[in-house]
């Protein structure tokens, strides 16, 4: 991997500071369009908000309560053709919504759901109907005080994997990505001049223009690192999930609905378990110290158990996390109902600056489309946009047809044991060749560090996908630290440790 000394004498047409979703979006769109980019994050790719968040590429239903109908049309517009870009990272999900009519009455949520159907055209997610819990093999798990509910379609999403390929793409095409490297300061000269701050020390490089996409530090960027003065704020939204055992043994996730007017998600999560999720809390103090509370946790089991005719509580917890959505500062008493839009700041006195303030994972295309447009306006740049039907790495399957390249995994890799198969044609799709290549049995694939993880795929993660600790690999790059236990860490990172003495 490129280190920052290297790049010291370089000018880059683009800068952007920030490796989550917008700013990886934007990175592979700048260097699919010709422009010289450098891409910087402080921490890990997808460190931060970008892997914690509900992994739904959704419309959101619940915004037309918010009459963001905007918002929701360009959402639902985004779910095929990201599945299709991507289909071993994405796939279609159906989601029950159990009906409650204390909550919302019936004409209500037919209305919302008509809405949701015809917003956008869809080709491959069928529509919603109502359905008898009682039959549908959604209800067994349910209360039996719940008889009737709703059933639509939306999306799943591998979030930190998404950042991780959209980063690839970039790279592939040209840019720069630097991870561990803290922007701390730039200057506006003829070019904006950059500190950059890394593993081997600090380096200064130039860029024609920036892109602020640090996503929680946006506004904190702005303010202690930079000349530029925002227009708006950005409010920090806590989102907190818990992960429990499997409560239901369907492929269907559910919507429930709060009293508080807020809607949980409990989704089939990495075979065994079930992911529940979110809250919406203000959260005032760093951005880097966000963590799940006990309130919360409490929260998110208590909506279980008003639905879940099986009870959890704490103790049932086996993994939480929490992130921060940089919401668009507004006058709202409730965070439920900011929105989940986003806006740009451009600053063109001298080198343009642009600076990105909200936004959302199921949106994130379209956001980098717009803000490559208008910095390439800005730089006097014209090739056009590119992006809406170019699959991401590893997803360029037959038809977007996931069933059908497991199958051809199968005859290709007998050999492979059919839960590691199916694990390495999700996290890489065509690209699980990569790892594999010409190997004929497992020995091939060298040491297995831990059940399911052999040397060529942490080499390969390690070599072409900036992971560097053991942390990167079990929790952003897979989510094998939930199956492996909490000693695992210590094993991989000691392997880890030890190819580079």
């Amino acid at each position: 991997m490129t280190d920052a000394a290297a790049i010291g004498n370089e000018v880059f047409d683009l800068l952007v500071v920030g490796g989550g979703i917008n700013g990886a979006g934007i990175a592979r769109d700048a260097a699919g369009r010709g422009l010289k980019v450098l891409l910087v994050e402080q921490d890990d790719l997808a460190g931060h908000t970008s892997s914690a968040s509900t992994k739904l590429i959704h419309g959101g239903l619940r915004y037309l309560e918010h009459h963001e109908f905007r918002l929701v049309r360009k959402a639902l517009a985004e779910r095929e053709r990201l599945i299709d870009a991507a289909p071993h990272i994405m796939w279609p999900m159906r989601f029950v919504m159990p009906h409650d009519a204390h909550l919302r009455p019936d004409w209500m949520i037919r209305i919302g759901l008509f809405l949701y159907d015809h917003l956008a055209r869809r080709r491959r997610l069928p529509g919603s109907r109502g359905i008898d819990l009682r039959a549908h093999p959604a209800g067994a798990p349910l209360a039996p005080r719940f008889r009737r509910g709703y059933e639509y379609s939306d999306g799943w999403v591998d979030d930190a994997r998404l950042v991780v390929l959209n980063a690839v793409d970039a790279r592939e095409r040209g840019a720069t990505v630097l991870t561990r490297t803290r922007c701390e300061s730039v200057r506006r000269e003829r070019h904006w001049r950059a500190v950059l701050a890394g593993p081997d020390g600090r380096t200064e490089v130039a860029a024609r223009a920036l892109v602020n996409a640090a996503g929680p530090w946006a506004a904190e960027f702005l303010r202690d690192r930079s000349p530029v003065k925002a227009r708006n704020g950005v409010r920090l939204v806590k989102g907190s999930h818990i992960v429990v055992r499997r409560l239901f043994a369907h492929e269907h996730a559910y919507i429930f609905q709060a009293p508080d007017r807020r809607i949980v998600f409990a989704l089939p999560y990495e075979q065994d378990f079930t992911l529940i999720g979110t809250t919406d809390v203000e959260h005032t103090d760093g951005p880097g110290t966000a963590r799940i509370g006990a309130a919360e946790v409490d929260y998110l089991c208590g909506m279980a158990n008003q639905y879940f005719e099986r009870r959890i509580g704490p103790a049932d917890v086996v993994w939480s996390f929490a992130g921060l959505r940089p919401l668009l500062e507004d006058e709202s008493d409730d965070p439920s109902s900011v929105t989940r839009d986003y806006v740009f700041e451009l600053d063109q006195v001298g080198a343009p600056a642009l600076s990105v303030f909200g936004g959302k994972l199921t949106t994130f295309r379209v956001l980098a489309e717009e803000a490559v447009d208008r910095i390439a306006t800005a730089l006097g740049a014209s090739r056009p946009r590119w992006t809406a039907g170019a699959p991401l790495p590893g997803g360029d399957l037959p038809q977007a047809d996931f069933a059908r390249f497991l199958e051809v995994a199968a005859t290709r890799w007998p050999w492979l044991p059919a839960p590691l198969r199916l694990r390495l044609a999700r996290a890489y799709g065509t690209r699980m060749r990569k790892i594999v290549g010409t190997a004929t049995g497992l020995a091939d694939l060298g040491e297995a560090v831990l059940p399911g993880l052999h040397a060529a795929e942490i080499e390969y993660l390690m070599r072409e996908e900036w992971a560097l600790t053991a942390d990167d690999i079990l929790w952003r790059r897979s989510k094998l630290g939930l199956h492996l236990g909490p000693a695992a860490a210590g094993t991989l990172d000691h392997w880890i440790a030890a190819q580079r003495a």
